[in-house]
């Protein structure tokens, strides 16, 4: 087994640690664990800055989405104290065409009326056989709320200034795991895979009957995969 080191827990777009907690909870003690914080920064790479600022020593980030995007830019400030990656439900591309203009329009939605941008935007990021699960969809609702329309606005702007990651993915010497709802629409199978073909160890999971938010939707399923392969790579006894 190798030192210990400490999984550092990023939520994405409008969320919290209620994303993550779920499976932590799941996961065998072993690792020291830390709730990252990215609503107050306005760019993925003060974002990844501030979260390595928040911990001391090596870390694994487990980021999902913009978590995802944030965990990636950790290993390409910090390779050194980063010993593996686990991004879920996220993609490396740049700004693409067109986006710029639906993103505005999001944010102006937002500071409208922040319950129809929740009710307009939540629905596609979660399987559709979980629209009944009124528990799921209502502490969903209660996070983008909570998070309000200057957050969305912070974030969706941070969004559209990232990185390219594809520039520097194929430095990542550490392992990688991905993992996706194989219904994400958002952030599909394939774009993962593309991440998996850049790095020189990565695994790939893809975990039926979730979508977007998989670490909430199937916090088991997330937490029994993450386990075996922090086991399997030394970072948790067998």
């Amino acid at each position: 087994m190798t030192a210990a080191v400490t999984l550092v827990f990023i939520p994405g777009l409008v969320s919290d640690a209620r994303v993550w907690r779920p499976v932590a909870e799941k996961l065998a003690p072993g690792l020291p664990t830390y709730f990252a914080e990215i609503t107050s920064q306005d760019s993925i790479v003060a974002m990844a800055a501030g979260v390595l600022a928040q911990c001391d020593g090596d870390l694994i980030p487990v980021g999902h989405s913009l978590g995802g995007r944030v965990a990636m830019e950790m290993a390409h400030q910090a390779p050194d104290r980063v010993r593996a990656l686990v991004l879920a439900d996220t993609g490396h591309h740049p700004l693409a065409p067109g986006e710029t203009e639906k993103r505005e329009a999001k944010i102006a939605m937002g500071h409208a009326d922040m319950a129809a941008l929740c009710n307009d935007w939540l629905p596609p990021m979660v399987d559709a056989g979980r629209h009944d699960d009124q528990a799921v969809m209502d502490d969903l609702t209660d996070m983008v709320l909570a998070a309000g329309p200057d957050q969305h606005e912070r974030q969706i702007r941070a969004l559209m200034s990232r990185p390219d990651a594809a520039q520097y993915l194929p430095d990542v010497t550490c392992p990688v795991l991905l993992l996706v709802g194989r219904t994400d629409q958002w952030s599909p199978v394939a774009q993962h895979q593309e991440i998996a073909d850049m790095v020189d160890d990565a695994e790939l999971y893809v975990i039926d009957d979730a979508g977007h938010f998989l670490p909430f939707e199937r916090p088991r399923e997330t937490a029994n995969v993450l386990s075996r392969w922090l086991s399997e790579r030394g970072f948790l006894p067998e």
